[in-house]
């Protein structure tokens, strides 16, 4: 008979089985960090579709950046985030393949509650950014850390 979801993990001892709880568990942890790529493709939209719109309310013909104060903000949320994201996501797998799964997901929805908060803050004002980016910075240095050490354990042997 095939094992669906309705039985334990490899490897998971029936006993310590209850009902697919931890089945489940073992399952949205090991995918977490795909979650999170996901909502990072999703903000990123999220900032392409502020510039554009942006660019249509305000009448900023392509390929000019520059204009209405308001488009400048929605344009250096989208740059900023773009370029943050290519910090982020390296370090995020990074962290999570060497061992850190359940840490580089958390760490993770941490950055990209911080750049949604960022991103907000900046297109009201630019000076009340600085929140957003410290709570999106945390959790960047957080992954950077943790796949340092992974990294470093690895190549060491340990």
């Amino acid at each position: 008979m095939a094992r669906g979801l309705a039985g334990p993990p490899h490897g998971v001892a029936p006993n310590r089985y209850s009902g697919g709880t931890l089945f489940m568990s073992v399952i949205m942890i090991q995918n977490l960090p795909a979650l999170v790529t996901l909502l990072t493709v999703i903000l990123q939209f999220g900032t392409m579709y502020a510039v554009g719109h942006a660019r249509g309310k305000y009448r900023i013909e392509a390929p000019a950046v520059s204009g209405h104060p308001a488009f400048e903000r929605a344009y250096r949320v989208q740059m900023n985030t773009l370029e943050s994201t290519l910090m982020f996501l390296p370090a995020l797998w990074l962290a999570a393949h060497y061992g850190y799964v359940l840490w580089a997901g958390v760490a993770g929805l941490v950055w990209v509650v911080g750049r949604i908060w960022y991103a907000l803050a900046y297109l009201q004002n630019a000076k009340k950014r600085g929140p957003g980016y410290l709570v999106g910075m945390l959790g960047w240095a957080a992954l950077v850390v943790m796949a340092a050490l992974g990294l470093g354990r690895a190549v060491l042997g340990g």
